[in-house]
């Protein structure tokens, strides 16, 4: 009988990663491509206007939208696809700013929409006790 000598294996301890940094890449394109088509909010079509971007150093600011047939809609507080009256939009944003007097304004303004209901919305937000209201442009 011929015996064969014993030879110790040394055992690998080492990961391979490259699978890994192959799967977080595909990820990384995923998440690249469908980032910019996920938009918030109702469909409107903004004006084009050359401005300086706000800077939201503290949090995200409240969004109200103003659609081409007059209708308001906010991003909190409920449905942010749900029409809401012009009470709501003030009740909402009172509280907002109770809690948070210094929160940013935002107006989204439909092309299309008479310049009256920018106004009037306008005027609830400064009877909720805005300060000072942003408009978004594209």
């Amino acid at each position: 009988m011929i015996r064969r000598a014993k030879t110790k294996r040394k055992l690998n301890a080492d990961i391979n990663v490259v699978p890994y940094i192959d799967v977080m890449m595909v990820l990384l394109v995923i998440f690249m491509i469908t980032a910019p088509m996920l938009t918030q909010g109702v469909d409107v079509e903004l004006p084009k206007a050359s401005s300086d971007p706000v800077d939201t150093q503290d949090s995200e600011p409240v969004i109200v939208t103003v659609d081409k047939d007059g209708q308001y809609f906010i991003d909190v507080g409920g449905d942010p696809l749900a029409p809401v009256s012009g009470e709501v939009v003030e009740e909402r944003i009172s509280k907002i700013l109770s809690s948070n007097p210094k929160k940013l304004l935002l107006v989204r303004g439909d092309r299309g929409v008479d310049y009256d209901h920018v106004i009037q919305l306008m005027t609830l937000l400064q009877q909720a006790g805005a300060e000072s209201v942003g408009l978004v442009t594209e």
